[in-house]
């Protein structure tokens, strides 16, 4: 991955913990660390746990950001979702899977999007 591309993945990420937080989330962690990737966010949120997905671009193309999360993404985001819920002992609590698009726009500057709610696994 470039530097560049690096960049611009975390001021994604710095934008999106800003609207969580805006919008009444508690930021618990970010790019939280397991055996089946990162996590870029997680939070609590009217009493569950939320496991935030970040998708970030420059312009609108390729079908906007949170096309990019595919089920294949999925299913590896429920496999850290769940590490993460064991490792916390908090495999009882409510779970919830946001989607959060950041778009760099020229015209517009960043539009951030949350999607609360983005799927549901098959737990």
């Amino acid at each position: 991955m470039t530097h560049a591309r690096q960049a611009l993945g975390l001021e994604g990420e710095t934008r999106a913990c800003q609207a969580v937080e805006a919008r009444g989330y508690r930021v618990l962690a970010r790019r939280y660390r397991t055996r089946h990737g990162e996590l870029d966010i997680v939070a609590r949120h009217d009493g569950a746990i939320v496991f935030v997905e970040v998708k970030t671009r420059r312009g609108g193309s390729f079908g906007g950001p949170a096309a990019a999360v595919t089920w294949q993404k999925q299913r590896r985001l429920v496999a850290m979702a769940t590490d993460y819920l064991a490792r916390h002992r908090l495999e009882r609590c409510a779970v919830r899977f946001d989607v959060v698009s950041v778009e760099f726009l020229a015209d517009r500057g960043p539009v951030v999007t949350i999607i609360p709610d983005a799927f549901r696994p098959g737990w």
